[in-house]
């Protein structure tokens, strides 16, 4: 029997109604690989599961399941394209580990990242502040060039910020990312992440264990969640609301035996309260790239550890140190409005609408929806 072959029974299992990744490893476990899953009798299935299923099982697939079994071995045979099933040397050894690892991956680009030494998780909110987004991207590009690959979810807001971040890391040693999808490696979602999508493929990898075609649905993305906790060595939250699926993250993470890291924000940001959540429940504080690198003994380079000199002397020119610095004070790390910044600083409103602006273009403060201002930090 050839791989092709091997690989077709794989796909015809994992397209057989009524069987899930669940049922599937209960088969595997107990008949051995799909072609004596399909050759065993109809009295040994139903000691596994349900008649409708073990008939299932026992019948050839109709001609449109075998259209998709098809299409997906052809997909397979693609370069940068590949399936990898439980028995396949490059699945990826820490999903193993885990309770419920699926029975086929679907990856797109560099698969030898799965095997990467040093993998670490970040997620959050899919609507983040400015400077949660900056935060994000920031130590993403910080952990990637000490050779931290970066596992997240290929949402809107973090997540995306990460695998930006992690692309844009320079030097020898630098990792990449991986982006878990809660669709078909073959569907692009968030449709707005295209040009990111192709970014991935080429430098990094996409992998996903839903099947070809699969479109996005409510249910996929709390399940994909358990593979980038899964695959890393420890899951960093950057913002997170009390009732954000990041929290989901968090706790797989906790329950598979990986590290939760939590950044910590404003009491006054609702997106700062899912991360204090964590941190009083044992997670670990993070305030630099280096928190998270010193706690798994992952040597860093100097510029991914302190501040470029750049940085320092950028201090000397910083708005705080010049008379409107009024402003940057009157904001703190907190968001505001501008009818509260101009009752903090007592100045008239076109004066500090100008000054806002310049502030904006200078990059030290970012304009939010509704009318509102947050002080962007460096990092």
């Amino acid at each position: 029997m050839t791989a092709a072959d091997d690989l077709a029974d794989w796909l015809r299992l994992m397209q057989t109604p009524g069987v899930g990744a669940l049922t599937a490893r209960q088969l595997l476990s107990a008949l051995g690989p799909p072609r004596q899953i399909f050759q065993a009798s109809h009295t040994a299935l139903l000691r596994l599961v349900s008649a409708t299923v073990a008939s299932s099982l026992l019948t050839e697939p109709d001609s449109e399941t075998q259209d998709r079994i098809a299409h997906a071995l052809e997909w397979a045979e693609q370069p940068g394209h590949a399936c990898l099933t439980l028995d396949n040397p490059g699945y990826p050894q820490s999903l193993l580990d885990i309770p419920d690892p699926p029975p086929l991956l679907y990856a797109l680009g560099n698969a030898a990242l799965l095997r990467a030494p040093r993998l670490l998780a970040m997620v959050g909110a899919r609507t983040p502040t400015a400077q949660g987004e900056r935060d994000a991207q920031a130590f993403a590009q910080a952990f990637s060039e000490a050779g931290v690959t970066i596992v997240s979810g290929f949402a809107l807001g973090i997540d995306a910020a990460a695998h930006r971040g992690a692309l844009a890391a320079t030097g020898a040693q630098a990792g990449s990312t991986i982006a878990v999808l809660g669709t078909g490696c073959d569907r692009v979602y968030p449709p707005r992440h295209r040009d990111l999508a192709h970014a991935v493929a080429e430098f990094g990898l996409l992998l996903s264990e839903f099947p070809l075609g699969t479109s996005p649905s409510k249910g996929n993305f709390p399940r994909r969640n358990r593979l980038i906790s899964g695959l890393s060595r420890g899951v960093l939250v950057v913002e997170a609301a009390t009732h954000s699926g990041s929290l989901i993250t968090a706790r797989l993470a906790g329950e598979q035996g990986r590290e939760v890291f939590a950044m910590p924000g404003s009491i006054h940001n609702p997106l700062a309260h899912g991360c204090h959540q964590l941190i009083r429940e044992g997670a670990k504080l993070v305030e630099t790239a280096q928190d998270v690198l010193e706690e798994f003994g992952w040597d860093a380079p100097l510029s991914a550890a302190e501040p470029a000199p750049a940085a320092a002397q950028d201090t000397a020119t910083d708005p705080a140190e010049a008379p409107e610095c009024d402003i940057l004070r009157a904001l703190g790390y907190d968001i505001r409005d501008f009818d509260d910044l101009s009752a903090r600083t007592g100045w008239p409103a076109d004066r500090l609408g100008a000054r806002l602006l310049e502030l904006e273009l200078q990059g030290h403060v970012a304009r939010l929806p509704g009318g509102r201002f947050q002080r962007i930090a460096r990092v």
